[in-house]
């Protein structure tokens, strides 16, 4: 009897969050899959993602791949319809933007776990005015997103079935493709949190330190009550929020997972000030024993 071959695809592991959480988790769980993505930065990646064989594209040649991979925006779509999987019967792709586009031979099953339609493309204005753009990028940018835009609905008829991680993403997913979702909410490991004896005195963000997740807003609060903030994760607002800060606001960088553990453990409350799909982060510090105040919108609402 042949055994099935399976291929998990994944947009790109270009930095860890929880749609890279995800991905592995899936992987996995399909004993002889293999794992295939664009560009992988292996330092960025956690042990079990460092130690699997990650099978990339021609894009990983390209140069500053760490500084600049949200840049080479356009060029997803050419390395994932360049991927070759003919070999595969199953296709299993963790998508937020590019990885349901994937081709498959004839007889071949794709089924899309879909974080998000693209963010970027199907939410343009409200991710551009708080992602502070200069005025060329401004001008030029809706026009490169549009073909993106053409290239995305065309992309969510290759998936023969689509799971999405909240019924939040599944409604949007039905907005903007037409497709129905059956939603399953993602896996979280809530067994590396533990409640601590003891807590300490400050607030606690855990995050990509993106535009969209209003990260802003905690830093804002924080400051003009001095209340003490932790803020752990990096990205590319960094240097905004920076400007924003008063000393009661600390940033840490990327910690271990270990690190983020304890800090959870001990902290008065996580903010989560974005609207976000699902959300694990929240999920991962009640596991510590720890409130969270949260926006009153997206999957939040379906965890609280």
């Amino acid at each position: 009897m042949l055994m099935s071959k399976i291929a998990v695809v994944h947009d790109n592991f270009a930095q860890m969050g929880g749609a890279e959480r995800v991905a592995e988790e899936i992987y996995q769980l399909l004993p002889g899959a293999t794992l295939h993505t664009t560009v992988a930065l292996p330092q960025l990646l956690s042990p079990g993602l460092r130690n699997a064989r990650i099978r990339t594209t021609w894009m990983q040649h390209l140069p500053a791949l760490k500084r600049y991979f949200r840049h080479y925006f356009l060029l997803y779509p050419l390395a994932i319809e360049g991927m070759n999987l003919s070999d595969y019967d199953l296709i299993v792709s963790s998508c937020f933007g590019y990885a349901k586009g994937v081709r498959k031979r004839a007889g071949a099953v794709h089924v899309c776990y879909c974080h998000a339609p693209m963010r970027w493309v199907w939410r343009y204005d409200e991710y551009s005015a708080r992602a502070g753009f200069g005025g060329v990028t401004q001008r030029l940018l809706p026009r490169l997103l549009s073909g993106l835009k053409r290239w995305d609905l065309r992309a969510s008829r290759q998936p023969d079935y689509f799971i999405a991680n909240s019924q939040f993403v599944a409604d949007r997913i039905k907005q903007a493709y037409g497709r129905e979702a059956t939603v399953i909410p993602p896996p979280i490991d809530v067994s590396r949190f533990q409640i601590a004896a003891t807590t300490g005195d400050y607030y606690l963000v855990l995050s990509r330190l993106l535009a969209y997740k209003r990260i802003d807003l905690a830093v804002a609060a924080c400051t003009r009550l001095n209340r003490p903030l932790v803020i752990i994760g990096d990205g590319p607002a960094r240097a905004q929020l920076g400007k924003l800060a008063g000393p009661s606001v600390k940033f840490l960088g990327w910690q271990s997972d270990e690190d983020v553990a304890r800090y959870a453990a001990r902290c008065r409350a996580l903010l989560f000030p974005g609207e976000e799909d699902f959300g694990m982060t929240p999920l991962e510090v009640n596991a510590a024993g720890r409130p969270v105040i949260a926006y009153r919108s997206g999957g939040a609402l379906e965890t609280s």
